[in-house]
């Protein structure tokens, strides 16, 4: 399996077209088979694309998101981050994603952010 398991994941949905909502989902892996994943977690979308501000949706998600289609990025997480407390941070020109504890990870280098 490429997933396990209780691993946590950050997923960077691909705009397939100028206009679609950035969407990015923060979660847990539930089980993972034939290249599907089943996480539960929080869905993320941009609300300022100027200012890359993001707004966590309310209430968990469980998602189903394919590896094989090719138009995501897939982060695994450490196991010490604190889902619930997710957030995104502008940091001068580059954006983050953080929990608030001391770790972080860099998006902007995605390009899709």
């Amino acid at each position: 399996m490429i997933l396990l398991k209780g691993e946590k994941i950050h997923v960077v949905h691909r705009r397939l077209f100028e206009r679609d909502i950035r969407k990015h989902f923060i979660g847990e892996v539930e089980d993972c088979e034939n290249g599907l994943v089943r996480a539960i977690g929080y869905i993320f979308v941009i609300e300022d694309p100027k200012e890359n501000v993001f707004r966590k949706k309310a209430g968990q998600r469980t998602r189903i998101i394919s590896l094989n289609a090719g138009d995501i990025f897939v982060n695994v997480l450490p196991t010490t981050v604190d889902l619930g407390k997710m957030r995104y941070e502008n940091n001068g020109r580059d954006l983050r994603v953080t929990d608030g504890s001391e770790w972080h990870l860099d998006i902007k280098e995605f390009g899709w952010a």
